[in-house]
């Protein structure tokens, strides 16, 4: 009996194993890319901690504004909260993202010469920042991998293929820097959302036209 090419690189059939799931990622999705927009690691900054509980579709209808009224880390230290408020309401959670962003860019001034910091320890240590959003800017800004960003669309996707289980950003991460060559980290993200974007949809996943459904075990799901 000829046996399954999929079952063959996956063992059991249990989980999309790693290295077959990722190589088709990459194939299928050759131009996937950072979905918010910027110019500068500034932007990216500010942008990435607005995307918080809110769509990149939205932040990048909202940015554009925001950066033409205070292009730089000391513009934004100095304006009113007030102000920042309003140009970014609709992202919702506005007052304490407009909290977050102006002590950020107090920050950046104050302690970093209006530059966005290069390592994970001093991104940390900015107000908004966490590990996630340090993840973003350092791979996409300044091209340093510095672990796999991990989202919702990460969280959902590497679960459904059997990669890590459980929803805990941190181990997830964790769990996908073992498993994904270094040199992969930055792009994964970008691949894994874009899946879960066009096919892998979280309600109704279209697993009939799915280039891994032979090898997920969550396919109609």
């Amino acid at each position: 009996m000829a046996t399954n090419k999929a079952t063959k690189r996956n063992g059991s059939k249990t989980k999309v194993e790693f290295s077959y799931g990722l190589k088709l990622l990459k194939k299928n999705y050759p131009y996937a890319h950072c979905a918010l927009n910027f110019t500068t690691p500034f932007e990216l900054l500010i942008a990435t901690i607005l995307s918080a509980q809110c769509t990149d579709e939205r932040v990048n209808k909202v940015t554009p504004e925001l950066f033409k009224n205070y292009p730089d880390a000391r513009a934004m230290s100095e304006a009113p909260v007030e102000e920042i408020e309003e140009l970014i309401k609709s992202t919702g959670f506005f007052r304490n993202k407009a909290k977050n962003i102006k002590a950020c860019c107090e920050q950046l001034v104050q302690k970093h010469g209006g530059e966005v910091p290069k390592s994970l320890e001093e991104l940390w240590e900015l107000s908004g920042v966490g590990r996630k959003t340090a993840n973003v800017v350092l791979g996409n800004a300044y091209n340093i991998a510095s672990g796999v960003v991990v989202d919702t669309h990460v969280t959902r996707l590497s679960n459904r293929f059997g990669w890590v289980k459980g929803q805990d950003a941190v181990k997830i991460e964790a769990q996908l820097n073992k498993m994904c060559p270094q040199k992969d980290w930055i792009m994964l993200s970008h691949y894994l959302i874009a899946h879960g974007r066009s096919l892998c949809v979280a309600r109704s996943p279209k697993c009939e036209v799915c280039f891994i459904n032979d090898a997920c075990p969550k396919r109609g799901v």
